[in-house]
């Protein structure tokens, strides 16, 4: 991969992990001990991905979150306590994933990776709000099970394609961002409902 490509991988995974981020690990992981990611001798430090303990771990970590986020409610306290460990996780993917060897970069990659997990994962978060509030029970698996398939297909595109993925990354990022706004709404009518006597 050259230089664009790499950044172009950074920001498509760290915006994932803001969704998914024990998947986006394991496959990323999985994609590099298997050899599906051809990625450049100074970026050895990604080896760490390929550890089996941490993959054992962020396993785990998927097969858990994959049913907690599929039940209405239980996902927004999943979420709510991935609050900070999402962009985190996203921020130390991307400083993973560019050229380590500048202090420059490694900045610029740590703060763009971890801020572009949070907007997806505010996006997520508020999306839920919206979802909670309905009446009917499937929604959430039926939007969980989206986010799956979206992530999944992402994930596959960023590692085939990666100019392309962080394409498709930049319109999620707007997506998220309508959402936390949508979602801002709908609480704020939800409260009004209940309260209608607001004070002046």
């Amino acid at each position: 991969m050259n230089a664009i490509e790499l950044v172009a991988l950074a920001a498509s995974t760290s915006l994932l992990a803001g969704w998914r981020l024990y998947l986006v690990t394991l496959v990323t992981g999985l994609a590099m001990k298997f050899g599906w990611i051809a990625l450049p001798d100074q970026l050895a430090a990604l080896d760490i991905l390929t550890n089996n303990w941490l993959l054992a771990a962020a396993g785990i970590g998927t097969f858990a979150e994959f049913f907690a986020d599929k039940v209405a409610w239980v996902d927004s306290a999943w979420d709510a306590i991935h609050s900070v460990i999402r962009p985190l996780g996203g921020a130390l993917l991307s400083l993973a994933i560019v050229d380590s060897g500048d202090a420059t970069w490694q900045v610029a990659s740590f703060l763009l990776g971890g801020g572009a997990a949070f907007v997806a994962h505010a996006g997520k978060a508020g999306a839920r709000t919206l979802v909670n509030a309905s009446p009917e029970p499937f929604s959430n698996v039926v939007v969980s099970t989206a986010e799956d398939v979206a992530t999944g297909g992402l994930l596959a595109l960023a590692i085939a394609n990666p100019i392309a993925a962080a394409l498709v990354a930049a319109c999620l990022v707007v997506l998220s961002l309508w959402l936390v706004v949508a979602a801002r709404r709908a609480l704020r009518s939800m409260v009004d409902r209940f309260n209608p006597t607001r004070p002046v």
